[in-house]
């Protein structure tokens, strides 16, 4: 199947259904354009009343949501500073990070974020469940709701919900940054329940306890006889091996420069290597046995890594895992990446992997979309409420006129920030 030709034809057909709306502005109260994106949106908004009922609750949950972008913020603003002070001392050397396609998190274009079914649904729903956010306390300080809908530009990309601007003028302050501040504690919470969830689905995987190698020591025998990997250790000098024990208990009965004959299993092919040991390396102790070279998987040592990670600095660990290059990163992306790692265990029930990606992330996107949207910028909701903060601070000591400049400095100030972080290390190695 040639899928650039679908992307092509799809491409083709949606500039022609464009075309036709921009020329023709058919069924208008469902349909409005925003550029080259296309907005189907409904007027049918009375639902979001039913949480008034909630009201008292609500709009504690919305001055939490307030506080907790305060913090938020402050915190964003302060690793900003600190990851452009260390750019200055380090002067690293660009590296895919830095590309301007990696500044965003849009699937497909970001290197980092792949395309896939688990990233999408978790991309929409981040955008739903904040949009959705504010539509609620819209309604709950009682601004009117004129329409909500889904965005296309060929696919969905996102939802919107549409308040009344009149209304959320006339609002008071407080009232306003609820508002704001809904959308950003929806996707941090949803983010950190998906999180729990996915830490309290992952014990449930077995992994396996063959032998399965992952990788060899460079300068040592594995590595010199050109072993496959990953592969499946069978046999050890004829003999049947089942776990990485007992592979050890063989090797134990050896020394340093005796040979021994392995079998390794590659995709159901065994072939028989012969390697000579050697002498342990220092880093993993001293040993008189003999040593070939390998390490195994540890499925066990990522299930209970992964369960480690459950807290608020761990939670942090998980949102580095599409761009941790170390070890550790590199197996913990079983987590939202469809690689080999996975067939190493066994699984209650299908599609259980799927799920494991689909909550991570889920967990992933709502909780970087909501520590973005803290940051003091407009036209993001932090910068929103940080309008709303120094103006209701400039008022009382008669200084509001200068709200306006106060939030452009600050909002210029993080788009600087933000710039430097992906373009000072090009600069430093021009």
């Amino acid at each position: 199947m040639d899928w650039l030709l679908i992307l092509l034809g799809c491409i083709a057909g949606y500039v022609l259904v464009l075309a036709y709306i921009r020329t023709y502005k058919p069924f208008p109260r469902f349909i409005t354009l925003y550029g080259p994106i296309i907005g189907l949106k409904t007027d049918q908004v009375g639902f979001f009343d039913y949480f008034r009922r909630y009201s008292g609750f609500l709009r504690i949950y919305g001055s939490i949501g307030v506080a907790m972008v305060v913090i938020v913020s402050v915190a964003m603003v302060v690793m900003l500073l600190l990851s452009v002070n260390l750019t200055l001392e380090l002067k690293p050397e660009p590296t895919p990070l830095h590309k301007p396609q990696n500044i965003f998190l849009i699937p497909g274009i970001n290197e980092f974020v792949p395309s896939t079914f688990a990233v999408w649904f978790a991309f929409f729903f981040t955008l739903v469940i904040h949009e959705f956010g504010h539509a609620i306390l819209c309604r709950v300080e009682q601004i009117a709701v004129k329409s909500m809908g889904v965005l296309l530009l060929i696919i969905p990309i996102g939802a919107f919900v549409e308040p009344d601007e009149e209304g959320v003028k006339e609002a008071s302050s407080w009232p306003r940054m609820r508002m704001y501040g809904a959308g950003i504690i929806n996707n941090i919470l949803v983010g950190v329940i998906s999180f729990g969830l996915m830490v309290s689905l992952i014990g449930m995987a077995v992994p396996t306890q063959e032998p399965v190698v992952v990788g060899v020591y460079k300068n040592y025998s594995a590595s010199e006889a050109d072993i496959p990997v990953p592969s499946i250790i069978r046999t050890v000098n004829g003999e049947m091996v089942h776990t990485s024990q007992d592979v050890s208990d063989i090797l134990n009965g050896t020394r340093p420069g005796d040979t021994v004959i392995v079998g390794f299993d590659k995709k159901g092919e065994i072939n028989d290597y012969s390697l000579n040991v050697s002498t342990w390396p220092e880093v993993l102790g001293a040993r008189e046995s003999g040593f070939m070279g390998v390490f195994y998987y540890n499925g066990q040592g990522v299930i209970d890594t992964v369960q480690s990670l459950f807290s608020p600095l761990g939670i942090f660990m998980l949102l580095s895992v599409p761009f941790n290059p170390t070890m550790e990163g590199q197996y913990l992306r079983i987590l939202g990446f469809d690689i080999a790692d996975t067939e190493y265990y066994k699984v209650p029930f299908p599609g259980y992997w799927e799920l494991i990606h689909l909550l991570f992330w889920s967990g992933f996107i709502n909780l970087a979309a909501g520590l973005f949207n803290a940051l003091p910028l407009v036209p993001l909701d932090g910068g929103f409420i940080f309008r709303e903060g120094t103006e209701r601070i400039l008022n009382r000591r008669g200084l509001a006129r200068y709200t306006d400049y106060v939030v452009s400095f600050v909002s210029t100030g993080m788009v600087v920030l933000i710039v430097a972080i992906f373009t000072l290390p090009y600069l430093f190695h021009m």
